[in-house]
């Protein structure tokens, strides 16, 4: 049992249930396309604005690693040169490492009544959708701000020190991509439950809590989701797919006493 008092099913086959999971979803939007088209919009502006600020950062990445770095203003042209590009290529990278991070938690906020709505209609398809209380919707905005910035900070408490990591020989080549998909998919998976787990009345510690006591399909389909999202496009496409399959997740393994209409 859990900290609230739910089953728990462990196993070696668990991360392939999280896998699967996912494409679950992936079907259910493959059989409503229009669910699917609906799910896109706020994936599409979130992917205008990452763009937009990448495309800053790329241009003015110079600028921000000769800013930083003062003490070499004395050095010659060539080796001032060498580190400055070298700065900027990892300021560059690191935004990119963030912008996939990140664009989950700000498509959930900015689409929260579109993936509110699709959460609910698969659960409609699956029997019944949980009402629980009524919450405004610019105090449910403000909460969900709120918890994605409590995660990105858990999140960038693993990401910073495992980007340093992924410059050292062989361990960086090797292990850390492994950690660094690890890490990030369960956050991934922190995020894309939120909507169905919020609907069941449950607190941001209460979600978390869910998810650790039932590590390995919550590393399944957020290791998934994070491959994914790592194509070009990806993440837009795939979106409603990963809301989808996080509510038949959370319907079907984690809370699987509030599955009905109370």
């Amino acid at each position: 049992m859990n900290s609230i008092g739910q089953p728990i099913r462990r196993g070696v086959g668990g991360f392939a249930d999280g896998i699967k999971y996912f494409f679950q979803g992936l079907g259910w939007v493959a059989r409503n396309p229009g669910q699917w088209l609906f799910g896109l919009i706020p994936a599409l502006i979130a992917l205008v604005l990452y763009v937009v600020t990448l495309v800053l950062l790329g241009t003015y990445a110079g600028d921000l690693a000769a800013w930083a770095t003062p003490f070499a203003d004395g050095w010659s042209a060539g080796t001032q040169n060498a580190l400055r590009v070298l700065l900027g290529l990892v300021i560059f990278a690191l935004g990119l490492v963030l912008s996939v991070i990140t664009f989950t938690a700000a498509t959930l906020v900015i689409g929260e009544p579109f993936y509110e709505k699709l959460s609910e209609r698969v659960e409609e398809d699956m029997g019944g959708v949980y009402k629980g209380a009524d919450v405004p919707l610019w105090r449910s905005i403000a909460r969900s701000v709120r918890d994605s910035l409590i995660t990105l900070a858990y999140v960038l408490m693993f990401t910073i020190p495992l980007f340093a990591l992924g410059f050292v020989p062989v361990v960086g080549q090797t292990v850390v991509p492994v950690l660094g998909a690890a890490v990030s998919g369960f956050f991934l998976t922190v995020e894309l439950t939120t909507i169905a787990m919020e609907r069941r009345g449950l607190a941001r510690k209460q979600r978390f809590a869910l998810l650790r006591a039932d590590k390995s399909p919550a590393l399944g389909f957020g290791v998934v989701v994070f491959v994914i999202f790592l194509i070009p496009f990806g993440a837009v496409v795939a979106m409603p797919a990963a809301v989808a399959g996080a509510t038949i997740m959370v319907r079907g393994r984690l809370t699987p006493h509030h599955t009905t209409t109370p």
